[in-house]
């Protein structure tokens, strides 16, 4: 039974320190997949993402997953986070000066961890 417990109590910690080393950011989301920055005309999904420019590491993030998890709001809108996390693979690029955001998630994986009507909100993340 003290087996057990010291495994519950390691599994936590683990848990802890891993939500210790996300990154805080914000997401907005978008709807025409293709063509992509990474992959042209090739369907990657909808649980995609295109990157910053902080993110975009001249191409390299391409390819490149991440868990990201809604944290609160950025406007009134009621209830913008779902709960849960999404992975998405990066495969486009959200330049500047119009990316307004860490990450800009697909429409679908938006949906899966926010509130639509919020159109933008903050998140964790972390590469996988």
């Amino acid at each position: 039974m003290a087996r057990v417990g010291i495994l519950l109590a390691a599994a936590l910690l683990l848990g802890l320190v891993s939500a210790s080393h996300a990154i805080e950011g914000t997401a907005t989301f978008y709807t025409v997949y293709t063509p992509s920055a990474c992959y042209g005309f090739q369907d990657q999904g909808t649980m995609i993402a295109a990157a910053s420019d902080g993110l975009w590491d001249g191409g390299r993030a391409c390819g490149r997953m991440y868990t990201v998890r809604c944290v609160r709001g950025t406007n009134a809108v009621p209830n913008p986070c779902n709960g849960g996390t999404v992975t998405v693979k990066i495969v486009d690029r959200c330049p500047s000066p119009g990316c307004t955001s860490t990450l800009d998630l697909s429409r679908e994986a938006f949906a899966a961890i926010g509130n639509l009507d919020a159109g933008r909100i903050v998140i964790d993340y972390n590469q996988v």
